[in-house]
């Protein structure tokens, strides 16, 4: 391993092609998604919602309830719904 300036050269490389290809990776990743919504979209979905959906489901649930529960407090608020 050769130390320029007080650096592995040899190490950090391996560390930039490392993340280098997981960047491919999640650039193909990123083109599969785009291409399931496309195709739900295409059977009448909404990818917005679906989104959405996606979003909610990483959620814990009590974090997802009380997001829920703040979003219907300020709809109150706004709209004296």
């Amino acid at each position: 391993m050769s130390d320029v300036g007080g650096i592995a050269a040899d190490q950090l490389r391996s560390l930039i092609e490392r993340v280098e290809r997981l960047e491919e990776e999640k650039a193909v990743l990123v083109t599969d998604i785009r291409e399931v919504y496309a195709e739900a979209k295409a059977h009448g979905f909404d990818p917005k919602i679906m989104r959405q959906v996606v979003r909610l489901r990483k959620m814990e649930t009590a974090d997802r309830q009380e997001q829920e529960a703040l979003l219907d407090l300020y709809m109150v608020a706004v709209n004296g719904v």
